[in-house]
């Protein structure tokens, strides 16, 4: 099992992700892309791919065209899942796919 991020981390973490945003609810972050066309959009995800491959830790994400939402969260960390530093470190490479 993974360590779930105490409420204290996560908000040091999301300080540092200012445009990422927050869901309570899943205990997740999320954040939307847009690129100029769909060939840029799927060349970010394709980065995005390899490294999560890599990590062994995988996004839940959604393209339509030139659009990528992306959404990260650990489901197996605590009891029912929740954001741990994983997700934090796969946030932190995705912005580097930039």
């Amino acid at each position: 099992m993974v360590a779930q991020l105490s409420d204290g981390e996560r908000e040091a973490a999301l300080a540092e992700l200012s445009d990422w945003q927050y869901d309570a609810k899943r205990d997740a972050i999320s954040r939307s892309f847009k690129f100029d066309d769909f060939t840029e959009a799927f060349a970010f995800m394709t980065r995005v791919a390899l490294h999560a491959e890599k990590a062994d830790h995988h996004p839940e994400w959604f393209n339509v065209y030139n659009k990528v939402d992306i959404t990260l969260t650990t489901h197996d960390a605590g009891e029912n899942g929740g954001l741990s530093q994983r997700d934090l470190d796969l946030a932190n490479v995705i912005e580097s796919c930039l």
